[in-house]
This record gives C-alpha cells, sequence and structure tokens, in this order.
C-alpha cells in the first residue's frame, strides 16, 4: 500500500458507489473527504477505511445542492489536507414515473443534484485546483449507461446525465489551461442497495419486468481509481463498466 500524498473529494460518500469508491482512494494512499447529507453514515464509511492506509478519512456534511454548503466543503478540504488532487462527483438523484405525472418539483429536485450539484463541485474544485502549487488536478463524473441509452419512464434523470456528459466535456476542454484533467465513468447495475430490486426484476420497454444482472461494486471501484491515478498528461475521457449481459446495447 504506497502512499501517494494526494488527496480527494467524493459525493455521496455515505453508501453505494461512493462508500466504495472512497473506500478504494483510501487503500490506494488517498486522503479522502468523505461528503454527504447524512453525517452517521459518512462516520460509518470513516471507520471502515483500511487499517493502516497512509492516508486519513474524514466526514464533512454537504448538500451538493447548496452553493454555500460545496464552498464550505472545499474550504474545510483545503484546511485539512492543503490541496485536491481528484474530485469524484457522485451524488444523484432518481424519480421514476411517467412524464405526464411527473411534477415540476420531482424534475427539479433531480436536476439539483445530478447536473447543479455537479457543476457547482466543479466550479469550486476548479478554483482550487487551478491556484493551488503545483497547480491541476482531476475530475470524475459519475455518468450513467443513462447517458447514453434511458430506462423507461426515467426522463429527469436520464436528461441530467446526457447533460453531464456534455459538462464533462466542457471541464475537460476548459480545464486544460490550468493542467485539469475531466473524465466520466458511465455505470451499468453496480451491485448497491439501490439496484437489489433488479433481482427481482427492472421494467423493460415492452412492458414487461425481468431480473437483471449486477456487477461487483469493488469492480467499479477499482475503475475509479485507475481513473484517479493517472498523471494529468493522460485521461480516461469516458469510461463504460457494467455488467456484461444486462440489456443495454440492444434495449428495446
Amino acid at each position: 500500500m504506497a502512499e501517494t500524498g494526494k488527496t480527494a473529494i467524493v459525493t455521496g460518500a455515505g453508501s453505494g458507489i461512493g462508500r466504495a469508491v472512497s473506500l478504494a482512494l483510501h487503500r490506494a494512499g488517498f486522503s479522502v473527504a468523505l461528503a454527504g447529507r447524512r453525517l452517521a453514515q459518512l462516520e460509518e464509511t470513516a471507520s471502515m477505511g483500511a487499517p493502516g492506509a497512509p492516508g486519513r478519512l474524514i466526514a464533512i456534511p454537504a448538500d451538493v445542492t447548496q452553493p454555500d454548503s460545496v464552498r464550505g466543503l472545499f474550504e474545510q478540504t483545503r484546511a485539512e489536507f492543503g490541496r485536491l488532487d481528484v474530485l469524484f462527483n457522485n451524488a444523484g438523484l432518481n424519480t421514476p414515473g411517467a412524464i405526464e405525472d411527473l411534477s415540476l418539483e420531482d424534475w427539479q429536485r433531480v436536476v439539483n443534484v445530478n447536473l447543479t450539484g455537479v457543476f457547482l463541485c466543479a466550479q469550486q474544485a476548479i478554483r482550487l485546483m487551478k491556484d493551488q502549487m503545483p497547480n491541476g488536478g482531476r475530475i470524475i463524473n459519475n455518468g450513467s449507461i443513462s447517458a447514453h441509452t434511458p430506462r423507461p419512464d426515467s426522463a429527469p434523470y436520464t436528461a441530467t446525465k446526457h447533460a453531464v456528459t456534455g459538462l464533462t466535456k466542457s471541464i475537460s476542454l476548459d480545464g486544460r489551461k490550468h493542467n485539469i484533467a475531466c473524465g466520466q465513468i458511465d455505470i451499468g447495475n453496480a451491485a448497491t442497495d439501490m439496484t437489489q430490486r433488479m433481482d427481482a426484476g427492472a421494467l423493460q420497454p415492452d412492458g414487461t419486468m425481468k431480473p437483471e444482472p449486477r456487477v461487483d461494486v469493488n469492480l467499479v471501484a477499482d475503475a475509479v481509481v485507475y481513473m484517479a491515478g493517472l498523471p494529468l498528461e493522460a485521461n480516461v475521457l469516458f469510461m463504460t463498466v457494467m455488467a456484461t449481459t444486462m440489456p443495454f446495447t440492444g434495449r428495446g
């Protein structure tokens, strides 16, 4: 377990993919600021850190939809660690339902977390990364295979994930002058509590319910660690990690 001296922020670190990625980064030698709305869950993640790992895990409650909260997250991270090398924009929300039945509040709730939250965190990360010495860093956005192909009744989630793809490309382009790389990981059916329902059945385009395979979330975490560990002169712009036999390429 080599000490990297590098630091990371992971949003949505209290469960699921965020927790798995946080712990994998810690095992890889990173110090990690664990961000999320529920302190107890963040502290539980922190308690699961690898014994003897050189980095630290600290819990910082934050709401990615609130600019002041996001600003405080990055200020505290800088105060604790001195710099930021990696941001994993992972926090996300889904509100399924037919388009005609969705309320404006449901739509805005998903947009605020999945898109505006990514923007606010990326904005603060860029400001920190461009001014630190040595300057630069990496932003990794959690997209989804829904950034390419929708599921039924998923308009807000699908729309925001398509938008994240555009934001990833813009950050990748505009970050060059500051030595900031940006990439996106598109994940399909990682085995977390959120996807457990797929063992019983997920709605298909033909209206049927069919079980779908899931992939070990730790394999997803390892992929993020690979992206995070690259030197800044190299970048994985897009990566897709999914259960091999899930209905994606042939959806519909």
